[in-house]
């Protein structure tokens, strides 16, 4: 799949470690939203797309992708728009063919975020959250350990403390049983 790091790659290794460090400072504005730059920052983000074209036309397909996700319209808008999409980003950038076939597949899935503008990303952060957990306590034994750790981690904390032993025990069954 095409990335920034695949573009980019060439690009650095002909830079003197300072030229490096900078060009990593402009990475950041190509991470971010247009709309959330200065005038400042987007002049340096053009600056790096007159030094690396092919950088400028991913961060305008990401941008068309981002901006469909945001517009309030229907699914079958939607889908035309990422239709659309995918033709253009595959003309450009061949490799996203992989990306387009995980999109047809799961289509329908991935549609159904504009009948209510719902995701999974909360379970999909909290799910995260639990295997970087396991991963930190390597060698914890006790699923009611995990548990307790996963609400501490999950900025809990506040409202756990004022909590006896025996309710917080509830609270880790209840959620427990959730994710069971």
């Amino acid at each position: 799949m095409v990335s920034e790091k695949k573009i980019t790659r060439e690009f650095k290794k002909t830079l003197t470690k300072e030229e490096r460090k900078e060009f990593r400072s402009r990475m950041w504005e190509f991470r971010r939203d247009k709309k959330d730059l200065t005038r400042k920052e987007r002049e340096l983000l053009q600056a790096l797309f007159e030094k690396l074209p092919r950088l400028k036309t991913l961060y305008e397909l990401r941008q068309r992708f981002k901006e469909i996700f945001d517009t309030d319209q229907t699914k079958e808008q939607a889908s035309l728009k990422l239709a659309e999409l995918f033709g253009d980003a595959t003309d450009e950038f061949p490799s996203l063919m992989d990306f387009e076939r995980t999109y047809e597949k799961w289509q329908d899935q991935i549609l159904a975020y504009f009948d209510k503008r719902e995701t999974s990303g909360v379970v999909e952060g909290i799910n995260n959250k639990a295997r970087v957990i396991t991963k930190r306590c390597y060698g914890l034994k006790n699923a009611d350990s995990l548990w307790t750790r996963l609400i501490l981690d999950l900025n809990r904390a506040r409202q756990i403390v004022q909590h006896t032993i025996a309710s917080l025990r509830a609270v880790i069954k209840k959620l427990r049983c959730e994710f069971i």
